[in-house]
């Protein structure tokens, strides 16, 4: 069931938390570790979205760079040519 644990172990446990924390605490305790397991859950899937967003907001950042390094290219080689080309005669 659990690995190496047999059911004779699971009961053994369960009695020795009954003893420490008595019957009615139980209930308490479980809501607890609930809300706690729930709580680890959320917060991991709010942390893989965040960092999605985070990844998408970079890829969308360095798109736009890029198209404006290849434009600024594209001027600096046509402003090269333009000045070797001689000047028209009038």
């Amino acid at each position: 069931m659990f690995g190496s644990l047999g059911f004779t172990e699971l009961i053994l446990i369960l009695v020795i938390v009954l003893i420490i924390f008595g019957a009615g605490k139980l209930p308490q305790l479980g809501e607890g570790l609930g809300k706690a397991i729930k709580g680890f859950k959320k917060s991991v899937h709010e942390a893989e979205a965040i960092e999605a967003e985070a990844q998408a907001a970079a890829q969308q950042a360095t798109a736009p760079q890029a198209v404006a390094d290849s434009s600024a290219q594209t001027v600096s080689a046509n402003q090269t040519a333009a000045a070797a080309q001689p000047a028209p005669r009038v």
